[in-house]
Parts: structure tokens; C-alpha cells; sequence
């Protein structure tokens, strides 16, 4: 379960070992053995006992931005599992290992896009010759990826070519197929250009933090990646293992559409785009929440999709160690 807390002046407290929260709209109290994470907006206030029982308890603190990128995260100081896994991954950005699990990332995210397209078509007769027509075109990017071969030194603008092609037409199709009032012209992050990007920003930056975490526990460096480079406060695994999940995020952000369930009142206008206010955060955690609550088949499990993302980078770092 979790704690998410976006009202500006939201206070969390502890009273006996139990979670107390108080706003001007609610007051709530819940059990530390039942939550796993707490995400709080720069506006939210919090005790210091609060911090102290989540890292007795395991329960990962997170503060975001108002756009939704992780400001940081209170954690227990010891790093998951063994310094072997880390070594093991510097390691592996060197050799064409490296390349080919960047590159499997990367045809997964593709297939994920052509699934979710089709998926799209099936409900729309009236685009689907035309999302059909750019699924076509993403299928052309995925071959062009699967021909690639040797390393990442070598490939790497040609992997984030191929990538980013297919996701302008991915992306062109998603527009399409929301209502005329909200199509847009192109993914566009800080600031969003339109309510589509504003949402879909919002819900990567908590995507982000939720592959953060899993990286922490499964003994994973987040800021040693393979496709994005090592700069300077860059967590370049999480910008990389994250494409095999932007799929969480679009599909929530899609589907709110679709049922109708995004209001012009959720966003603000700010200087050259919008942000999503707290009736839009609260719209958009709520189903984020249901739909990663949902049980899928994941590897050879069933399993919530909230667990997934653990499960991947558990699975990854055992595999370097193997």
C-alpha cells in the first residue's frame, strides 16, 4: 500500500507507532506494517519520528516536485544485497553483454508500444487503418533494432536513434486517438506544452522513483547505466530500466482519457505550459494506484504490477552474479 499525501499543508505524524495524517480535508490513520511506500509533494510537512519508523519498518519516503520528478528519498543506510552485484554491472557496460541487454530493454519497450497500439485499435474502427499504419512503422524500428550488433560504444546513437523514432510515431498515434480538445503535437517534458504531457510527465517522475527504489533493494547502482551516460547526479540504470515500464505510465494516462475522467480544472497554466494541480494529482494517483494493483503474468508469476519492477531488478541483478 501507499501513503500519498499531494494537499499543501498535509501534516504526517506518528501517534503510538501508527501513521496519523491531517489536512484540512481528512484525517487518517494507518498501520507501518501495511505500507511500502510514502510519496509526499514539496508542500506536505512530516515529523522527524516519521522518518525513523519508515526506515525501521523498510517503507521508502519519497518528496516530489510539483511536475512530479523525485526531489530525493529518506532511506536505511545499508545498501541491498552484495558489492558483487555493482562490480558486476560497471562491468558489464564495458563488454557486448552490456549491448544486448540495452538493446533487449529497448525491443521490449518497442513491443510494448506496438501492444498497446493494437490493443487501442481494436476499440477505434475509425483510426484503425491509421494506427495500424504506424504500428507497421514502429514494427520497422524493432527489426532495425534487432539487426543491431556490437557495442555499446559503437551503437549507442543508432540504439537512441532508432528509439526515438519509434517513439515520435508511437506518440503521434496516442494523440490521435484522445479527444480533439487534448491531442498534441509532441511529447514535450519541463515544462508539459498541453494537459496530455503534463499527466505523463507527472506519472514518469513517480515511475522513476519506484525504479529508484528497486534498484536500492535489489543491490543495483542506479547511476551506473549503459544507453544513458554517466553524468554528474544522473541516474542513468534507472533512465535505462525504466523503458520497459513507461508502458504503466502511458496506459493510465490514455485510459483516464478515454473513460473521460480528465477535467480542465486539474491543470494550471504557467509560463509556456501547464502543470497538474492537486485535483489532478489526487484523479491521477488514484488510477495509478487501481490499475498497478492489478494482477498480470509477469516472467513465469503471477503477480500485482507493482511488484513487477522489483521483480525485474531482482532478476537482473541475480544474473550478474550467476
Amino acid at each position: 500500500m501507499e501513503l500519498i499525501l499531494t494537499t499543501p499543508g498535509a501534516y504526517l505524524s506518528i501517534k503510538d507507532g501508527i501513521f496519523l495524517i491531517a489536512s484540512k480535508e481528512q484525517k487518517a490513520s494507518f498501520s507501518p506494517l501495511k505500507i511500502e511506500r510514502i510519496i509526499l509533494t514539496t508542500h506536505a510537512l512530516i515529523t522527524t519520528e516519521v522518518i525513523k519508523v519508515c526506515n525501521e519498518n523498510n517503507i521508502d519516503l519519497v518528496i516530489l516536485e510539483d511536475n512530479g520528478e523525485p526531489v530525493g528519498r529518506f532511506w536505511h543506510a545499508k545498501y541491498g544485497s552484495t558489492s558483487l552485484i555493482r562490480r558486476k554491472q560497471i562491468e558489464l557496460a564495458e563488454n557486448e553483454k552490456g549491448f544486448d541487454i540495452v538493446k533487449s530493454w529497448l525491443i521490449e519497450k518497442i513491443k510494448n508500444q506496438i501492444e498497446f497500439l493494437s490493443e487501442l485499435a481494436k476499440n477505434r474502427e475509425k483510426l484503425s487503418n491509421f494506427l495500424y499504419t504506424k504500428i507497421t512503422m514502429i514494427e520497422d524500428c524493432r527489426q532495425k533494432m534487432i539487426e543491431l550488433s556490437g557495442n555499446l560504444q559503437e551503437k549507442r546513437n543508432q540504439l537512441i536513434g532508432i528509439e526515438g523514432n519509434a517513439s515520435n510515431i508511437y506518440f503521434q498515434a496516442i494523440s490521435e486517438c484522445l479527444p480533439d480538445k487534448y491531442k498534441f503535437k509532441s511529447r514535450s517534458r519541463q515544462p508539459a506544452k498541453d494537459e496530455f504531457n503534463a499527466l505523463l510527465n507527472y506519472i514518469y517522475g513517480v515511475l522513476y522513483s519506484n525504479v529508484t527504489r528497486a534498484c536500492i533493494i535489489a543491490g543495483l547502482d542506479p547511476y551506473a547505466g549503459f544507453l544513458h551516460t554517466d553524468n554528474y547526479n544522473k541516474k542513468s540504470l534507472v533512465f535505462d530500466i525504466i523503458e520497459n515500464f513507461r508502458v504503466f505510465g502511458d496506459k493510465v494516462v490514455v485510459y483516464m482519457f478515454s473513460r473521460k475522467l480528465v477535467n480542465d480544472s486539474y491543470f494550471d497554466k504557467i509560463q509556456n505550459g501547464f502543470s497538474l494541480n492537486k485535483d489532478g494529482k489526487k484523479a491521477l494517483f488514484s488510477e495509478y494506484d487501481q490499475f498497478m494493483d492489478k494482477i498480470v503474468h509477469f516472467g513465469n508469476k503471477n503477480m500485482k504490477r507493482s511488484y513487477c519492477i522489483q521483480a525485474f531488478c531482482h532478476q537482473f541483478a541475480n544474473s550478474l552474479i550467476k
